[in-house]
């Protein structure tokens, strides 16, 4: 009698006869058993290995109408051929001078010819205000004078120096601090050449000019300091001593520090009015 395939098997007499299995039998169906399930589970395997190798290279290849291309080529080919890109713009661009634009007025210029000099000529413009500052100097303003007669406000050969030269007016004013005197004059010439020759020829000296709380000083037998100069058109001179009639020496520091700080303030007075007229030129339109 047999079960099947998998049933036991008997002897020759049958289940009637009192008779054992065959164990050999029963044992060698079992072993093909085992082996064909092996069989069935290596072949499973192989088939979904071959079944995701096959997902795997239809993400990674697509075909085309030339065979195939990568993903990347398909990227690439998405870009615009070279007749598709836009062309270089023709919109006007901006264009720039070849001529360099002229020079900034030299404000020297504006005080070095009375033609160019057009600002009035004034105490005010010159000396402004109720004092003067230097630093932490402050001196007080005394007396000022304006005239046309130059050699009025000299002493010895400087007003026949002056008349030479072509002088036009000469402003003065002064300035006082702790017992010092300082006048300056401010000489007005037609151009920068007379007034260097005059500055250069100076003899003499300017004449003190005192009033305003200032005594007189600086005149009779009393030794002075006193300097001259110009710049521009402008020649400028300066006597300081002691307001009590004391003769100056080289020791004597402070007379020495107040006429630089006038002759200095004088200088710069001089180079703005320069400066403010170089620039209202600049400003001003073209025609």
């Amino acid at each position: 009698m047999s079960f099947g395939q998998g049933g036991p098997s008997w002897g020759p007499g049958g289940p009637g006869e009192n008779r054992t299995p065959d164990w050999a039998a029963l044992a060698e169906a079992s072993a093909a058993r085992g082996r064909r399930r092996k069989w069935l589970m290596i072949g499973g395997g192989a088939l979904a290995t071959a079944a995701v190798a096959a997902i795997v290279a239809t993400a990674v290849i697509t075909t085309g109408d030339n065979g195939g291309t990568s993903a990347s080529d398909g990227r690439a080919s998405q870009l615009p051929a070279p007749e598709d890109l836009p062309e270089q713009s023709t919109a006007p661009q901006p264009s720039f001078s070849s001529v360099a634009p002229p020079p900034p007025p030299d404000p020297k210029d504006y005080i070095a010819d009375a033609r160019k000099d057009k600002a009035p000529v004034t105490v005010d413009a010159f000396f402004p205000g109720k004092k003067l500052t230097m630093g932490d100097r402050v001196y007080a303003k005394g007396a000022t004078h304006d005239t046309r007669s130059c050699p009025a406000t000299t002493q010895g050969a400087l007003g026949s120096i002056l008349t030479a030269n072509g002088c036009d007016q000469v402003v003065r004013a002064t300035y006082s601090k702790d017992g010092v005197a300082v006048t300056v004059g401010l000489a007005v010439f037609g151009t920068e050449a007379e007034a260097k020759k005059a500055a250069q020829e100076a003899s003499g000296g300017l004449a003190s000019l005192s009033g305003a709380g200032v005594p007189t000083f600086c005149r009779g037998g009393a030794v002075c300091r006193r300097t001259s100069n110009y710049y521009g058109r402008y020649a400028y001179f300066t006597v300081g001593g002691f307001t009590d009639g004391t003769s100056v020496t080289k020791a004597d520091k402070d007379v020495f520090a107040a006429g630089n700080d006038v002759r200095d303030f004088t200088f710069r007075q001089i180079r703005h009015r320069g400066e403010v007229q170089a620039s209202a030129a600049a400003e001003a339109p073209t025609t």
